[in-house]
């Protein structure tokens, strides 16, 4: 990728557009920084596990059979992430931006910052989104997800940390195993009859749980939900 072409042409042209913009406005510096800061790990991850512990702990209160799965397969899921970005880092070699040569430690492609921010909030809201019955609170979950997502990229690229094309990879990569989890259906809820649908997952809208069909659905999430 750093030998040239017309993708690492377009990357740095867009580079450079974006550090003219951000020098024209300096006074969203500091915003900038602490979204860059929402892709570390120290940041990150606690805000996931404490999505993951409460998700189990919602999934075991409404008697869901295997409720340890979903944040389990989550968790998984965030210790591969590090693995295959280094992987892909050490394979591309990317330099930073202003650099022509890579760190012989560290490569830039794709961006781990974004990869751990995207994985981290989505994996969080995947977990959870089971356990919201408002439709309205659903979609302000998801939406704000996928808006911290690319906030965070663009800051990196606004502070010059990342190449643009270093944060696409990342929401791609990140795009990608978050589809799969969602595919294999390994959220609460899902886990009770198979793959059920989201309005078995959801359970009754009253949320009393007195039914026999709470009993025989595995007292459906939904009833507990937050």
């Amino acid at each position: 990728m750093s030998a040239g072409g017309r993708l690492v042409t377009d990357d740095g042209r867009l580079l450079r557009d974006v550090r003219r913009t951000a020098v024209a406005h300096p006074g969203y510096d500091r915003l900038a920084h602490l979204l860059c800061d929402l892709g570390d790990i120290a940041v990150a991850v606690p805000v996931l596990l404490v999505a993951l512990v409460l998700a189990a702990c919602l999934g075991r209160r409404a008697g869901l059979p295997r409720w340890w799965v979903p944040p389990g397969a989550a968790a998984l899921a965030m210790c591969l992430l590090p693995v295959l970005v280094g992987a892909v880092k050490s394979g591309v070699d990317r330099p930073a931006p202003g650099r022509v040569h890579a760190d012989p430690n560290y490569g830039y492609f794709p961006s781990g910052h974004t990869a751990t921010s995207s994985m981290a909030f989505g994996l969080a809201a995947l977990v959870l989104l089971p356990f919201v019955r408002r439709t309205a609170v659903r979609a302000l979950l998801a939406a704000g997800t996928v808006l911290l997502a690319l906030l965070v990229g663009v800051a990196l690229v606004w502070c010059d940390f990342h190449w643009p094309l270093d944060v696409l990879a990342s929401w791609c990569l990140a795009v990608a195993l978050l589809s799969a989890a969602a595919a294999a259906r390994l959220v609460p809820g899902a886990a009770g009859r198979g793959g059920g649908s989201d309005e078995e997952a959801n359970g009754d809208a009253d949320g009393d749980g007195t039914g026999d069909d709470a009993t025989e659905d595995g007292a459906r999430a939904g009833r507990d939900g937050v």
